[in-house]
């Protein structure tokens, strides 16, 4: 119940629609680009996490090999370093209120998924 909570305030106050919608549009440009529809889908998994981040986390995918990692350092390059930047802003200027904490560590564990999105996957967690 609490993470139900949480997860709907962070919808609404702690930014989730906002991220969501960023990440949606990023990945409509890399559908478009076609050459970049790996991007893509990994911009709308990271688009369905930061919707609902509480009571889920990033792991590994046991299958992923050198081509995802490949590709996570050009998403690094283009896109990842400024999401994470975003995030760690974002999660800072929360963690002033101690209403705003729980959101700012939220934005804080986006952060791996913004810098290397490829070859993990969203899990719920025990």
């Amino acid at each position: 119940m609490i993470r139900f909570l949480l997860n709907l305030l962070w919808l609404i106050f702690g930014s989730g629609i906002v991220l969501a919608i960023g990440y949606g549009i990023a990945a409509l440009v890399c559908f478009a680009l076609v050459v970049t529809i790996p991007f893509g889908v990994a911009a709308l998994r990271l688009a369905r996490y930061s919707l609902w981040p509480f009571g889920r986390t990033l792991v590994d995918k046991p299958d992923a090999g050198l081509p995802s990692g490949a590709a996570n350092v050009v998403w690094l390059l283009v896109a990842g370093w400024w999401l994470a930047l975003a995030h760690v802003l974002a999660g800072v200027a929360q963690c002033v209120t101690i209403v705003g904490i729980p959101f700012g560590v939220a934005n804080f564990k986006l952060v791996p998924a913004a810098l290397w999105p490829l070859g993990r996957q969203v899990v719920e967690s025990p």
